[in-house]
């Protein structure tokens, strides 16, 4: 099986920016020490700070279904549902690795 890499872009409510980046960087370390975990990376936009974008990688399908299946995500995704304005995810595919 192939690697997988995961572009979310997640998008604030207005006046919970501080609340989101809180649970967003919580959510950092449990997820890097899970074994299949590649790269998990996060970042936010310096002209809008509503939002921010992770830059994930996984070993395989079954890696990021754990992920999706842990704990900590879980968490992650009910609580931050109260303070995302938008959320979207990609599966994306390197066209050029160096």
């Amino acid at each position: 099986m192939s690697t997988i890499a995961i572009v979310a872009i997640l998008k604030a409510r207005k006046g919970f920016e501080q609340q989101l980046r809180e649970l967003l960087l919580a959510v950092v370390p449990p997820s890097r020490a899970e074994e299949g975990c590649l790269s998990y990376v996060l970042h936010e936009n310096p002209e809008d700070p509503n939002e921010f974008v992770f830059y994930e990688t996984w070993k395989d399908e079954a890696a990021l279904q754990d992920h999706l299946a842990s704990s900590h995500y879980k968490n992650y995704r009910q609580s931050a549902e109260a303070w995302l304005e938008q959320r979207e995810v990609y599966r994306v595919n390197p066209l050029a690795i160096q």
